[in-house]
Order: C-alpha cells, then sequence, then structure tokens
C-alpha cells in the first residue's frame, strides 16, 4: 500500500509505503529509500516505533546529516582523503566529510527519489547511478529489496551490475531504539566480532585489525552499549553467501530484541553521539552492515570492486522479537 508523503521543491512526488506482517509494520519512503518506522511490540504487547525519523518529509529535508533510515552509496562509509585509485586511475570524489567522502558524497543515494514497485511481502526501489556521479566510475543499475518474512524479520537485499569497474558499499542507516524514546546507552548488545578497526581522528582505519580483548570493543559477551562509537567491528564469520546472525541488541525496560543477521564482513557500530534537532546524542544506535571504511584504498581489506559481468550482492535480516 502507497501514498504520497509529500513533494520536494522541484515538484517530485514522494511517495510512502507501508509493510505489515506478523505483527511488524514497517514504513518506506520512495526518497532516499529512507525506514521511516518500524513497529514491533514489547513483552507485553504494546507497539511502538523503534526506529529514529520523522512525521513528514521536511523533518528529513531539515536533518540530512545523520541520514535518518536511509539506505546510503554508492560507498558507505569512509574513503581516506576522498579519493581512490582503480586500474591506474584516481578518482576524485566530493569530500563532503573533510578532508573524506563519507556514504557517498554531497549528494548519495540517500537524496535520490526511487522508483518503487510492489513484490510479496515487500517493495523493491531501484535507479540507476550514472558514470561520474559524486565522482565514481560506471553506470551502476541498483536494486533494492525490502521485505518482511512469516517471522515479521526485516529482509534487506541488495543487488548492483554496472558497465565498468567501480566499488559499491551499500548499507540501510537505520537508528534503533527498541525501548521506543529515550536514550538507548542502556541496551545491551552482543556482537561476534574478535577484531575491530583501530580510526585516527578521521574515523579512517590506520592499520591492521586489532584484537578487541581487553578493550571497550569486546561485545562478544553482552553488555550495555554505552556510547562513543562510530567503528568497524570485523565479524568472526567474514563474507557469506547468505545472511548468518551475528549478534542482538536488547532493551531490558521494553522486552524487545533485534538480533541481526547478514553476509557483509563488518559492521559500524554507532551511537549516535552527533544528533541534533529533535534527537538528543545517544538517542539512538545505528548498526550498518558493510565492508570496512576506505577499503578501496586498502587492498589487504575485503574487496568492494565490482567489475562489467559481476553482481553486487548483499543482505541483512533485522529480526525483532521480545523477552519475558
Amino acid at each position: 500500500m502507497s501514498e504520497l508523503f509529500g513533494t520536494l521543491s522541484d515538484g517530485t512526488e514522494v511517495h510512502r509505503w507501508t509493510l505489515e506482517r506478523a505483527g511488524t509494520r514497517v514504513r518506506v519512503l520512495s526518497y532516499g529509500g529512507i525506514v521511516q518506522s518500524v513497529e514491533v511490540p514489547d513483552r507485553d504487547g504494546r507497539t511502538a516505533d523503534v526506529v529514529l525519523g520523522f512525521a513528514d518529509l521536511d523533518g528529513y529535508l531539515e536533518n540530512p546529516g545523520p541520514y535518518f533510515g536511509a539506505l546510503v552509496g554508492r560507498y558507505a562509509n569512509r574513503i581516506a582523503h576522498a579519493r581512490f585509485p582503480l586500474d591506474g586511475v584516481t578518482y576524485a570524489l566530493e569530500p563532503n566529510n573533510a578532508p573524506n567522502s563519507l556514504h557517498g558524497g554531497a549528494r548519495g543515494f540517500d537524496k535520490r527519489v526511487w522508483e518503487v514497485a510492489a513484490v510479496e511481502h515487500g517493495v523493491r526501489l531501484s535507479r540507476v547511478s550514472a558514470h561520474g556521479e559524486e565522482g565514481f566510475p560506471g553506470r551502476l543499475k541498483v536494486a533494492v529489496t525490502y521485505s518482511l518474512d512469516e517471522s515479521g524479520a526485516l529482509h534487506i537485499s541488495y543487488e548492483a551490475v554496472t558497465d565498468a569497474p567501480t566499488v559499491v558499499n551499500l548499507t540501510n542507516h537505520s537508528y534503533f531504539n527498541l525501548a521506543g524514546s529515550g536514550n538507548a546507552g542502556g541496551h545491551e548488545l552482543r556482537i561476534a566480532a574478535s577484531r575491530y578497526t583501530p580510526v585516527d581522528a578521521d574515523l579512517i582505519p590506520t592499520g591492521v585489525p586489532a584484537d578487541v580483548s581487553g578493550s571497550r570493543f569486546d561485545f562478544r559477551t553482552a553488555r550495555k552499549v554505552g556510547s562513543g562509537y562510530d567503528h568497524n567491528l570485523v565479524l568472526d564469520k567474514g563474507v557469506t553467501d547468505t545472511p548468518v546472525e551475528i549478534g542482538e541488541l536488547y532493551d531490558p525496560a521494553s522486552g524487545r530484541t533485534l538480533t541481526v543477521a547478514t553476509t557483509e564482513p563488518g559492521i559500524q557500530l554507532y551511537t549516535a553521539e552527533h544528533l541534533t534537532g529533535p534527537f538528543a546524542p545517544g538517542d539512538g544506535v545505528a548498526l550498518e552492515t558493510q565492508h570496512f571504511p576506505d577499503s578501496p584504498n586498502r587492498p589487504d581489506f575485503p574487496s568492494t570492486r565490482l567489475d562489467p559481468g559481476g553482481t553486487y550482492r548483499s543482505a541483512t535480516v533485522y529480526g525483532f522479537g521480545v523477552r519475558g
């Protein structure tokens, strides 16, 4: 089911699609592929929206920086100094997170209107990213499907093909608050990651992944999330063909749980210290499944290269439940 959600300044209409199954209700926008809301019950059956978002289009247009619920690309996370080499050519990107490029540039996938079509229990979003868009090479055809399974879990499946060598790294940038409001720092988090990528002051990886043992990055046993994170955790499972469960977020107050399964090798844990406007720092926890930051400049990291004839594929499943 779709409805008109708003209109951009150039007259382009933005529509909202509602998905509902097994007690989960998800609303998705054609603008930015944004997951506007995810409504699920707590242990007492009371429903609340567990992602941060806005009631109208103006909220997103006036608060673009945090990427609320958005589909981000062509490259999620940071690329150092807004440039990378590929086959002997250095490509210059938009340094929108100076001196680096972040989440695809000043007008990445999160600020584009996508074509949307209904599919079974979901919607399929698609667009063509032109050669040279935000500095990236290759004409990239992208399709992303949001769907709900029989348990009410949200599946996000990504596909892309290119006509020239390029780099691709896509994710969804939802901020979860399983209580429905307030600070999320008291949520408990478990992630199967024995290493993380240390970063410099600009959040660019500085070297090889480091052991989490004895550090604040060790979430192998569930503990409170706390604050101060915008870091990539290296998942023990590596890259997989199908989603593998790698962790869980739990809110003791409401009893709500969020499990995360993915094909990706990393997850960016961001505790949202920079939120402004109607939301306060720490009001949500972003769990962005993706390849590592700055991979196009790091041949030792899992590759984000995509060549003609190949298909980029990625999948993540966010499962919702409760504990008594």
